[in-house]
């Protein structure tokens, strides 16, 4: 059976992992579905696969159609009011967390190991926020060492897309393929576009396993190490203050819009 309702759910996914410091992972916890994706993803390659398609097709067609249709978007809102649109994000991540520490039962559960891993995940994100780089553009020759590039590097960004607070796009700019897969998808350039989504697609595979291990396995401890990523990722995004009252007053506006945003999803998808 088809969970229709995954459609703007996908949307939702696919316009975070658009933007570079925004993880489509954190976007799930925020639905309420990461666990439900990390198992689908798992259960995909098991003789029950039939049952999870029902969950990832209408994902994947959601992720797909936001991330071919806002890709211009979202770049345009970066070029042109940067500040603002972080702030919402950083509102949708804030918003998020009090959600996590109740799920994980933090109050009761942790111990000081615990909170020792969420350091180290918090600390682990915040630290990418020295290895931004500024890309010259995208890659304009093609060529077999391009396309392996390209391949890498959709493989490694989704890796990390998987995990919530880690950005797949934030790492495809630090290892300078974000420019080229982003022209790609906007000039919808069927070569780089395929090539990347195969690598992205083996990415998540490989790494909803190790998730899907340590989540069965330690579940107190890997909600902790998500806890510190997602915290980690606030000072990655964060562009710094305003000058002016006129774009403060945007920031806040939009840093309430997504923790209104955040909060509002959330009740909305625990009580459906």
């Amino acid at each position: 059976m088809m969970k229709w309702k995954n459609i703007y759910r996908g949307m939702l996914m696919g316009a975070s992992d658009v933007v570079p410091g925004v993880s489509g992972g954190t976007i799930a916890v925020i639905l309420g579905i990461y666990d439900e994706l990390i198992t689908a993803i798992n259960g995909f390659l098991s003789k029950d696969w039939k049952k999870h398609l029902g969950f990832l097709i209408p994902l994947g067609i959601g992720v797909v159609i936001s991330v071919l249709a806002l890709a211009n978007l979202i770049e345009w809102l970066f070029e042109n009011h940067p500040g603002p649109t972080q702030f919402f994000f950083l509102g949708l991540i804030i918003g998020v967390l009090p959600f996590l520490f109740s799920k994980a039962d933090a109050r009761h559960s942790f111990s000081a190991r615990h909170v020792l891993l969420l350091l180290i995940g918090a600390l682990l994100v915040a630290s990418m926020v020295f290895f931004q780089l500024e890309e010259s553009g995208p890659i304009e020759q093609l060529d077999i060492g391009s396309y392996l590039f390209l391949f890498f590097a959709g493989f490694i960004a989704s890796s990390a897309m998987i995990l919530p607070g880690i950005s797949g796009s934030f790492i495809l700019l630090i290892i300078g393929a974000y420019t080229t897969v982003i022209n790609g998808i906007s000039n919808l350039q069927l070569d780089i576009i395929a090539v990347v989504g195969i690598g992205i697609v083996l990415g998540i595979i490989i790494m909803s396993k190790l998730i899907h291990y340590f989540l069965a396995k330690y579940p107190i401890g890997t909600y902790a190490l998500v806890i510190g990523l997602v915290i980690g990722s606030v000072v990655v995004i964060f562009p710094g203050w305003p000058q002016n009252w006129p774009s403060l007053l945007a920031c806040i506006i939009t840093f309430a819009a997504g923790l209104v945003s955040a909060v509002t999803l959330g009740r909305f998808e625990y009580k459906s």
